[in-house]
């Protein structure tokens, strides 16, 4: 099928670069708490059983997979009708800080079932809200500009925002919490959380761009998000190891992520190790942020992709040694993660773009909320088995849960499963999903050729 010719590239404007960017200061924060917290909160606090709040945190995950599709369908249908994804994206901006403030709302002396029960269905709610945002923003890359290296700057630019959300949520969150008793301490974390999810959430509403309605091209229902999602699967090989090498890698930081608190309080022995893990994680990815821009223009996004991917296992790997002797050497070796981290967040979802623009060159226009469907559901599930596999991981290494105000002595083999957890595995699950990585074929030239013509 012959390539269709595409208008030339622009360099897009910093105002737009910036008013993206900051919509990652509400995705990074609300992908940030929960998966820091949630896991702690539930059992530290309210007296959840660690395989209890595993099938909370993974139930409503779950969810999210099952719903972001559809959300995806949605935001094209939306697109179509309105000439904008503006719509879904504000109504998710203004509804999430809500559910994120109910969620950490369980009063003092609630049974733990009721709580579980609580947190469940109020995350569940949140995490809706956040798909009505996520999928419709993950799309607008693709719309806001047709060349390869405008999108690596435009991500590279959101993951530098994304890196400072996690730093700010990730080290003030903690903090914010220690406002009062517990319980008054997490209500003060999310409802500051919250406002600032929806100050950056409705900026980059107004990205957005506007076009022409064309409600011929509407879809007939919402359930066409799965029809389609699936169909982009199937045709799309590109997509395919792309979204299984994110995905994969989503599990290994979404253990790492959950399992931080669990590091700091039970291996380092620190709450305040906490803060500065997340310092020394996230410093490093803001400042290199710009340097896998420059990667990924002179070797390929892809080419780059992978030696982040490398750098981070190998630096994962080399915190094994906690098990025996945890210490400060431990922030260094985050550090180096951090570094990679930054490439492994902008190039891949650099590439998304330029795997969205491809479809509809070979197949003629695509849907890009669909593509932003999938994208949002294979994160979730791979953050969400990451949080599961911690659960799994405290209940087989006989980890004690409790409540508020009281204080329990960790076995010694949950203490070295909490370091394991944080080091040897996720180190493990990101070397895996190189083998999806090799498959990825599409390079510069595919992107950017055909905006010269077919001749």
């Amino acid at each position: 099928m012959a390539r269709t010719t595409t208008s030339s590239p622009t360099a897009l404007r910093t105002g737009v670069i910036l008013r993206y960017a900051i919509g990652s200061l509400g995705t990074g924060g609300f992908s940030t708490l929960p998966g820091l917290v949630l896991v702690f909160y539930l059992t530290d606090t309210l007296g959840v059983a660690a395989w209890a709040a595993g099938i909370v945190i993974t139930g409503a995950k779950i969810w999210d997979v099952l719903v972001a599709p559809a959300v995806g369908g949605l935001s094209d249908t939306s697109r179509h009708r309105t000439g904008s994804r503006r719509r879904l994206m504000t109504i998710g901006a203004l509804t999430l800080p809500v559910f994120f403030l109910v969620t950490f709302a369980v009063p003092a002396g609630v049974a733990p079932p009721a709580a579980a029960i609580w947190v469940g269905i109020a995350f569940l709610l949140a995490s809706t809200a956040f798909s009505l945002f996520q999928v419709p923003y993950i799309a607008l890359p693709a719309e806001l500009s047709a060349h390869y290296d405008q999108r690596t700057r435009l991500l590279t630019a959101r993951v530098a925002v994304l890196s400072l959300a996690i730093l700010l949520f990730g080290a003030g969150g903690p903090m914010l919490r220690g406002v009062g008793d517990a319980y008054t301490g997490y209500l003060v974390m999310a409802l500051v959380a919250g406002v600032a999810i929806a100050l950056g959430m409705l900026v980059s509403a107004t990205i957005a761009p506007r076009e022409p309605a064309n409600p011929a091209a509407a879809a007939a229902s919402w359930t066409s998000g799965y029809a389609d999602g699936l169909a982009a699967l199937r045709r799309s090989a590109p997509f395919r190891s792309l979204l299984a090498t994110f995905g994969l890698q989503a599990v290994a930081t979404g253990l790492m992520l959950a399992g931080a608190n669990y590091v700091a309080v039970h291996v380092m022995h620190s709450e305040d190790a906490l803060t500065f893990l997340f310092v020394a994680l996230i410093a490093p990815a803001i400042l290199c942020s710009p340097l896998w821009n420059g990667i990924a223009r002179r070797i390929g996004k892809e080419r780059g992709y992978a030696i982040a991917s490398v750098i981070f296992a190998v630096a994962t790997a080399s915190l094994t040694l906690a098990v025996w002797t945890p210490g400060a050497w431990m922030y260094a070796c985050v550090a180096v993660a951090g570094a990679a981290y930054a490439g492994m967040q902008a190039l891949p979802m650099a590439m998304l773009p330029d795997v969205i623009s491809h479809d509809a060159r070979t197949w003629g226009p695509a849907n890009a909320g669909v593509f932003g469907g999938i994208w949002t559901a294979g994160e979730t599930t791979g953050m969400a088995l990451g949080a599961g596999a911690l659960a799994l991981i405290l209940t087989a290494t006989g980890y004690l849960q409790s409540v508020a105000g009281t204080t329990v002595t960790q076995p010694a083999s949950a203490v070295t499963g909490i370091a394991l957890g944080f080091s040897i595995v996720p180190a493990a699950l990101t070397l895996a999903s190189l083998v999806f990585l090799i498959r990825y074929r599409l390079r510069r030239a595919d992107i950017d050729e055909p905006t010269r013509g077919d001749g």
